[in-house]
């Protein structure tokens, strides 16, 4: 009997853990929203940290009081023109998924907006037919720099808008077909640009020296601190707006 007590008791505190409610749930916001496909957008959070930063890394390398917005702007397109390589995000229509492909920056307009060539046959021209809204992102592998832009793009196939970006390096990407017209030159066609009019940007430069940024780690890793190793950045639409008005009255 005592057995099958003691058996009975160990069931009883087993099923009692297995049903015991977690102490956090995950919880989940749906709002309305106008830029995607659903109607909606949904938030997640895993914890509860009070009062406390629950992201303390953004807190710590936020770099965006107390700096111009000419200094933010100029400093963003420093680091891109540097790169000149960057990743464009579209979106595909009959999938509905993200796909990406390596773009060379031709130049930037307006002080803000970035100029790409394309060949208007290509799979990205139909993708933003059907949807305009892009991402470009730049990125420094050596030092883990980084820079996002969103925005909405348009396809220009204006000669002459063509021409004052053309480059002769272009033939080599869409060929010469030998019919007198797609030959690869600035009349050909084929070659059209990209307009990328940028809504928002946010970018991450390091702050201080290589040797400062391994004792902030190395600091974090022993007392939990986070580090802070970068000057990270946001750009608004507003602002945005703003110094491209001011590009285009100079």
């Amino acid at each position: 009997m005592k057995y099958c007590s003691l058996l009975a008791q160990r069931t009883l505190f087993r099923n009692t853990l297995r049903f015991e409610k977690p102490t956090f749930i995950p919880r989940y916001k749906i709002t309305m929203s106008t830029h995607n496909t659903t109607g909606t957008s949904q938030s997640f959070s895993n914890a509860n940290t009070g009062s406390k930063p629950a992201d303390p890394y953004h807190q710590h390398n936020d770099d965006n009081e107390g700096i111009s917005l000419k200094q933010k702007v100029e400093d963003l397109y420093k680091f891109i023109e540097n790169i000149k390589f960057g990743m464009m995000t579209t979106r595909q229509d009959d999938t509905g998924l993200l796909v990406s492909r390596c773009m060379a920056l031709a130049a930037k307009e307006n002080g803000v907006d970035l100029i790409f060539h394309t060949n208007t046959e290509t799979g990205k021209t139909d993708e933003l037919v059907s949807d305009p809204h892009v991402n470009m992102g730049f990125i420094r592998s050596s030092t883990g720099e980084w820079a996002s832009i969103s925005g909405t793009a348009s396809i220009e196939t204006d000669r002459e808008r063509v021409k004052k970006y053309y480059s002769s390096q272009l033939k080599a990407w869409v060929g010469d077909l030998g019919d007198g017209i797609h030959d690869g030159g600035p009349n050909d066609p084929r070659i059209a640009i990209i307009k990328v009019n940028a809504k928002t940007a946010t970018y991450a430069l390091n702050s201080g020296s290589a040797v400062s940024r391994g004792l902030e780690v190395a600091k974090g890793v022993v007392t939990g601190q986070t580090a802070s190793t970068n000057k990270l950045r946001e750009l608004h639409e507003h602002e945005l707006e703003q110094y491209r008005s001011t590009c285009r009255t100079e």
